[in-house]
């Protein structure tokens, strides 16, 4: 199993249309047959210490394994995402696992 997960900070978190085209975006990914599973949320009204609840939008994605990830990094759906909300963000942050 290959877990990636990416976080995004928008370059404008105050406005909605920006909150809302990103969603549809990260949520277009879902249509990418490499996945295994897709989950999309935001932080939760989790407030201790240790939580990090800076960013907008959470993305986690599931693959079989590396070469599935590898093959998502580069289809056509994940390059259109790129290509079409990359301009809504100002950091993404990467964590890959493997288990």
């Amino acid at each position: 199993m290959f877990v990636h997960t990416v976080f995004f900070w928008l370059r404008h978190p105050e406005s909605q249309d920006d909150h809302q085209a990103l969603r549809a975006g990260l949520e277009a990914l879902k249509s990418i047959a490499d996945i295994t599973t897709v989950y999309v949320g935001t932080p939760a009204e989790t407030r201790r210490p240790v939580i990090d609840h800076s960013y907008d939008f959470a993305l986690t994605l599931v693959f079989s394994d590396k070469a599935a990830h590898d093959a998502y990094q580069v289809h056509p759906g994940h390059l259109t995402f790129v290509e079409t909300c990359s301009h809504l963000w100002e950091r993404v942050q990467i964590y890959d696992a493997v288990g």
